[in-house]
């Protein structure tokens, strides 16, 4: 924050009795490895005074209107008024307005230009401007928050392509994106982070920087330069990372989605993914022979995260593991891994690999009858085996495995335990906000504990709402859980699958177990436990 003044800002805060001479050393100090910051910004970043004090008194010295700028301060939508790209060029944002004038926080008001051009503008929308100062890295905040924005920390007005990309792809990594979307739009090219399983648009690029952007990718990942048709490549600048490139023409040129895997990711228990239980009723599901389990759910469900899961839990020296899978996104230490190409496929490695004496066998996916039969004949003599498939819950598994030609004897004499899963996001626990449950929301818990005979207390129990803070880039959530349910195949419901009962039968069985409980059930108890909140419970099992 710079103006025309007789005395240096820090010189004038000493005076005001704010600071002393050691914090403007150490911000002076500070200054010297970051020399776009100024004085004032450095102070508040340092906490070398109170932040309250220190804008107020910044304000009096250069003769503005301060104000520690929060959320909720801002009464308006911003973007309303000025654009996303004039906010974060110019370190603006228009927060209040009222009878035609419209209060508008600077970082910086001795910057002329900037002034001028963001009054120009509000003067055409018949708006006066009302000018006020705050600390830049609250404007920087703001802005990279708006509407679950992530931080745009690269330069898109580089002209050094091969910078731009890397920015991108590096900024996509600190900010846990589990994708990047290059989209080519009519009038530019978007780029879009998912992070916790949710899309941002994080900046559009100019048109003209499309063509060259795509290139460089394309080169990256060993793809082809003349080619449009759809491509697949991998990306190994990066020693922590394993990324998948996938290209597709649409009507404005080529779309491209890296997926980031992250090397040596270490494994997580299955409780800590959220499943209900301890060890024990981890081990009674899933620690058996002659047998296979199956998880369910859909794409990028976390499927097979689990499935690692539990394959380092059945993990020992004693015990021999191969999977088969596609591709291997996590190495994992005493098993044997075999990634499918082209040239091979599920139903041919699965083949090879029971002559290799398994004891246990992950298959990546069961995606067509020969890949179930040969499957399930492991499972018939004396292997384990761990598989997953695309159906909606885990009573749907055996429905599933009927359409794709499995016999019910074979489904009833092998099957052992289903397990079906969704992800939701967890509550950032630095900034979520506690309060009580509506009357709505405790009537909602109510009602799906009486379908399904479940009491749920909620004497006591407060629910929290998603706020945003910088630690989890304004959103208000920070990483996923699992919510689970677990179907372990009873006499009963082995006797109806030969009488080819059907879905509807099966699911009153699997609800007289002593063990099944539907999802939901245990998306409540997270929900009273404060993991997560109703709102994305109802994104994913639409609840109300």
């Amino acid at each position: 924050m710079e103006t025309k003044r007789k005395q240096p800002l820090g010189i004038e805060l000493v005076r005001k009795g704010l600071i002393n001479e050691n914090d403007i050393q150490a911000a002076l100090d500070y200054q010297k490895s970051h020399p776009n910051k100024k004085i004032g910004d450095i102070l508040y970043e340092l906490n070398l005074c109170d932040s309250y004090r220190l804008i107020e008194a910044i304000g009096e010295i250069l003769d503005e209107k301060s104000i520690y700028l929060n959320l909720d301060d801002i009464k308006i939508d911003p973007e309303e008024y000025i654009s996303h790209d004039i906010m974060k060029k110019n370190k603006v944002i228009p927060f209040e307005i009222s009878y035609g004038k419209i209060k508008v926080c600077f970082a910086d008001t001795a910057n002329k230009r900037n002034v001028s051009t963001v009054r120009l503008l509000l003067l055409n929308k018949g708006l006066i401007m009302e000018k006020y100062i705050t600390f830049e890295s609250i404007i920087d905040n703001i802005i990279q928050g708006m509407h679950g924005k992530t931080a745009e920390s690269f330069n898109v007005d580089s002209d050094n392509i091969t910078t731009l990309v890397d920015n991108i792809i590096k900024t996509g990594m600190e900010k846990r994106a589990s994708d990047i979307h290059f989209e080519p739009m009519e009038e530019e090219l978007r780029v879009r982070y998912r992070i916790d399983g949710e899309l941002f648009e994080v900046t559009k690029i100019e048109k003209e920087k499309q063509h060259q952007i795509i290139g460089r990718l394309k080169a990256i990942s060993n793809m082809h330069q003349e080619k449009q048709e759809p491509q697949d490549g991998r990306i190994i600048l990066y020693p922590d990372y394993n990324i998948r490139v996938s290209s597709q023409k649409n009507i404005y040129g080529e779309k491209f989605v890296l997926r980031l895997l992250k090397k040596n990711i270490s494994i997580k228990k299955l409780n800590e993914l959220g499943f209900p239980g301890n060890d024990e009723i981890v081990r009674k599901s899933f620690d058996k022979k002659n047998s296979i389990t199956i998880m369910a759910a859909p794409t990028g469900e976390g499927k097979t995260t689990s499935l690692y899961s539990i394959i380092d839990f059945l993990n020992m020296p004693q015990v021999n593991i191969t999977t088969i899978e596609d591709p291997v996104e996590i190495r994992i230490k005493g098993l044997n891994q075999i990634e499918v190409d082209p040239k091979t496929t599920f139903a041919n490695s699965l083949r090879t690999i029971l002559r290799q004496d398994p004891d246990i066998i992950l298959v990546g996916e069961i995606r067509d009858k020969e890949t179930a039969e040969i499957a399930f004949r492991a499972g018939q003599t004396g292997h384990y085996v761990l598989s997953t498939i695309h159906t909606i819950d885990a009573v749907e598994v055996i429905t599933r495995l009927r359409k794709m030609g499995v016999s019910n004897y074979d489904i009833s004499s092998t099957l052992a335990t289903t397990v079906s899963q969704r992800l939701v996001r967890k509550l950032c626990p630095h900034c979520k906000r506690q309060r009580e449950f509506t009357a709505s929301e405790m009537q909602i818990i109510e009602n799906i504990g009486n379908k399904y005979n479940v009491k749920f207390d909620l004497k006591g129990k407060m629910t929290y709402d998603a706020v945003g803070c910088s630690q989890c880039n304004e959103i208000g959530y920070y990483d996923r859980i699992g919510i689970f349910e677990v179907l372990v195949l009873d006499d009963k419901i082995k006797e109806l699958i030969s009488q080819d009962a059907s879905t509807l039968k099966l699911k009153e069985a699997a609800l007289e177990t002593k063990t099944y409980k539907p999802m939901v059930i245990d998306a409540i108890h997270k929900v009273i436990n404060g993991v997560t909140n109703l709102e994305e419970i109802n994104k994913k099992l639409l609840i109300y």
